[in-house]
């Protein structure tokens, strides 16, 4: 039998950093979820640690799976998805289902599978079908009107439908279109235009929200509150830590950093993991701090710049144009997402409810950064099928 390493192909760095950010997460997620056997009335922590352990299986399996497609395909599926993320997306905003107390309906149940997070999904696709639309048409020869019609109208759908309910998403995703139309050369006259549309968009959706308040599911009260504790946090006077209902987990993320210090609390010994709701996913990198140090997080910081970095270098190799954007449109946004979560949880950002890529728990986040990975591990394989073609027929020449 031929061993699972000969199996695969790619880039092999990109796998190494992968799998030692998936293997990391198992005894960090286990470590941080014992304050959630309370919440949940679960036994063990054991319990959260094999739910995650089947997570990151799957999520191995999707990115073997997916590095073995010929990337273009990926275009066709994009394009075919976007009706389907629609449709999703609207039957979220308008039945979802709320998890862990908020008001937010993010989720969607499904028998088998659990809870899914269509705005994490919508997420690559859209990235995909970014990629499709700048790779394959001539930006000198179409105009901005074919250019709305053709893909800014899905743009703003997906942004318009995740925005009631998750507004960091909804940002984080309208930033990476930005971002990779500007790296395929989209004419910055026609960018303006788009900010101009969305300014109104945006107006618009939070009037219907005002206008409708039971209506949807949305968190208006919420993005005003981490906003307005943000600020009233970087304009103290005095290094008081305050615990008001406001600024709670900011408040314990910063104690569970300034706990961990320059050596840590150790493996497992965490504290602050007891006080913090989210400990498993949006503030786990300052779990990571606690009990690993200032030390063992910039080694995880460091990793997701090896990642990133690993990405231009996979985009930059192929000749391309599609594939070097469809690197880099599902490839930014892990590093991004990621420096945002380390932002958010040592204060430079406000609260945003980002996971950590393949390092929190959540079984739609994990699947879908795989899928990305696996993406992008498949442009690399392309390129190096290519090469090894070019140099047998160089060769036999």
């Amino acid at each position: 039998m031929m061993p699972i390493y000969k199996k695969i192909s790619g880039d092999r760095q990109l796998w190494v950093y992968t799998i030692l950010l998936l293997l990391f997460s198992f005894w960090i997620v286990y470590s941080a979820s014992s304050n959630l056997v309370n919440v949940y009335e679960k036994n063990s922590p054991l319990f959260f640690g094999i739910k995650h352990f089947i997570h990151v299986s799957i999520g191995l399996i999707i990115i073997f799976f997916t590095h073995k497609f010929n990337p273009k395909y990926f275009s066709h599926l994009s394009r075919l998805m976007m009706p389907f993320i629609i449709l999703l997306l609207a039957f979220t905003l308008t039945r979802g289902i709320t998890m862990g107390g908020a008001n937010a309906s993010r989720w969607i149940y499904i028998p088998g599978l659990g809870s899914l997070q269509p705005s994490t999904i919508a997420f690559v696709f859209l990235m995909m079908f970014s990629a499709r639309f700048f790779g394959k048409n001539d930006l000198n020869q179409i105009n901005f009107v074919d250019s709305l019609k053709k893909y800014w109208i899905w743009v703003f759908a997906v942004v318009g439908l995740i925005l009631p309910a998750n507004l960091s998403t909804a940002v984080l995703i309208f930033s990476m279109v930005v971002l990779i139309s500007i790296l395929a050369g989209y004419p910055f006259k026609d960018l303006f235009k788009i900010f101009g549309i969305g300014i109104l968009g945006l107006l618009f959706i939070i009037l219907i929200l005002k206008a409708f308040p039971n209506r949807f599911s949305n968190r208006l009260d919420t993005w005003q509150s981490r906003i307005e504790s943000y600020f009233d946090d970087v304009n103290q006077e005095d290094d008081t830590i305050r615990l008001d209902d406001k600024n709670y987990q900011r408040t314990q993320a910063k104690i569970a950093i300034a706990k961990g210090g320059l050596f840590g609390f150790r493996p497992g010994k965490s504290v602050q993991k007891n006080f913090l709701p989210q400990s498993v996913s949006d503030f786990i990198y300052a779990i990571i701090i606690e009990e690993y140090s200032l030390t063992g997080g910039l080694i995880i910081l460091f990793v997701y710049l090896l990642l990133g970095l690993r990405m231009f270098f996979i985009a930059k190799k192929t000749k391309n144009r599609y594939y070097q954007l469809l690197v880099l449109a599902v490839g930014m946004p892990i590093v991004v997402q990621a420096l945002s979560n380390m932002a958010v949880a040592v204060g430079l950002f406000p609260v945003t409810g980002q996971p950590l890529p393949l390092l929190s728990s959540g079984g739609t986040a994990i699947w879908m950064s795989c899928f990305a990975i696996g993406i992008i591990l498949s442009v690399s394989r392309d390129t190096e099928l290519k090469e090894q073609k070019d140099l047998e027929e160089f060769v036999s020449e």
